[in-house]
């Protein structure tokens, strides 16, 4: 007889997604996984990544549990601290300049990966914590992405190639937010060798 518990629990122990070669550790085989999709048990979540047909996860879900050292980055980051309501056609994330550049290609969802020199990558990272199951804080998806100050420097400093409109509304949206920090925003952009551009667009609002 089938174990629906015993593969629920594969996937709440590895984040949600499976790889194929995951769920053949685990004793699936192609027939099995096949006859799986099938009787709609679990579904493809992109070619070669498996999730539970009755589990439901974000695309930046999706990414934090594929790859868990991969950092949301400029318009995703915007989306995620709702500086922006534009979903972006591709996610932005921020990954070590020294990582295998092809592990980021899926099929769904979009990634583009930014290759960030090392010694400024973990500046302003913070995590954002989700569940598979509300009721179950042990099924927990860790997301990590840059912190609202850290967010506003990325944009400033990439500015030509972000939407001017989502830019500016950016910009508005972090000076009205009560729980901004000055502080580590000039921290962050003095790390980042632009506190003069920063000051330019930030600074005259204060």
């Amino acid at each position: 007889m089938f174990d629906y518990n015993y593969l629920k629990n594969i996937f709440i122990d590895n984040g949600g997604i499976l790889k194929t070669s995951q769920l053949n550790g685990y004793g699936f085989s192609a027939y099995i996984i096949n006859k799986l999709l099938l009787d709609g048990k679990i579904a493809r979540v992109s070619r070669g990544h498996y999730m539970l047909s009755d589990t439901y996860l974000h695309d930046y879900e999706i990414i934090s549990s594929l790859f868990p050292e991969a950092i949301v980055y400029l318009e995703s980051a915007l989306l995620l601290h709702e500086y922006t309501d534009r979903i972006p056609n591709e996610w932005q994330i921020a990954i070590g300049r020294n990582k295998d550049r092809n592990k980021y290609n899926l099929d769904y969802p979009k990634i583009k990966a930014y290759f960030i020199e090392e010694n400024i990558l973990e500046i302003g990272v913070m995590e954002i914590e989700t569940y598979l199951n509300d009721m179950d804080k042990n099924t927990r998806i860790i997301t990590k992405i840059y912190d609202k100050d850290k967010t506003i420097c990325d944009i400033i400093r990439h500015r030509n190639k972000i939407d001017k409109e989502i830019f500016n509304n950016a910009i508005r949206k972090y000076i009205n937010d009560k729980d901004k920090n000055l502080n580590n925003l000039y921290d962050y952009a003095r790390k980042l060798n632009i506190s003069g551009i920063v000051k330019t667009y930030i600074g005259v609002w204060f």
